[in-house]
């Protein structure tokens, strides 16, 4: 996501969800207010992944949706992400301490999948985002999101990440024993997806709609 860091100091999520929950222009990291500011091309590759997504969940038949807006919370960090696309189990939704009154995710199983579209901030996909979406650094306890996605049609992830070559790559990472595995697609490649193992898409297909 592109994003740059308002002035308005270290603010609580509850002052973040009454005032910036409906705002699909923000989220927060560690008490600071993010101002997102999506270019179109950003919107369209997020927009070719949640249609074939949307494809793969009907062709499926699973009780799984991709809402409109929804915020990740991970218990014990003041931090509220909101994914550029994130698959929902609803059947787990019971358990979800704020879904009746707010579109906010608590707890790993209700999540199926997350997706991330890199442009400038680059830092918080590759990094940050992987961290929390894998457990609560305060206090160890797993998040546990089992398939996190990191699409970066414009190659902007730093050469730790993606290599001296600079190139577009997907990272899909797999949460294994507690650990995200990563595996990465470029050009033709076929996407592997643990979710949907039969999904039909190649990386060069995610690149092209961001052109």
């Amino acid at each position: 996501m592109i994003s740059a860091t308002t002035n308005t100091g270290s603010i609580s999520f509850e002052t973040f969800v009454a005032g910036y929950l409906d705002d699909v222009r923000y989220e927060l990291i560690d008490g600071e207010l993010i101002d997102l500011e999506p270019t179109g091309l950003h919107e369209q590759v997020a927009g070719l992944i949640n249609r074939k997504l949307n494809v793969a969940i009907e062709l499926l038949d699973l009780p799984w949706f991709i809402p409109m807006k929804c915020l990740i919370k991970p218990l014990g960090l003041n931090s509220a992400f909101r994914p550029d696309v994130v698959i929902i189990d609803q059947t787990a939704l019971t358990n979800e301490p704020l879904w009746q009154t707010e579109p906010v995710i608590t707890l790993g199983n209700s999540v199926k999948l997350v997706v991330e579209v890199v442009s400038t901030n680059w830092q918080n996909d590759y990094a940050r985002k992987v961290e929390d979406y894998v457990r609560v650094a305060s206090r160890r306890e797993a998040l546990g999101i089992g398939e996190y996605w990191i699409a970066d049609y414009l190659g902007l992830g730093g050469k730790r990440y993606i290599g001296s070559s600079k190139e577009p790559v997907m990272t899909i990472y797999q949460l294994v024993d507690g650990v995200y595995q990563g595996n990465q697609f470029r050009g033709k490649q076929k996407i592997i997806s643990p979710t949907f193992p039969n999904l039909n898409l190649t990386a060069a297909q995610i690149f092209a709609a961001g052109r």
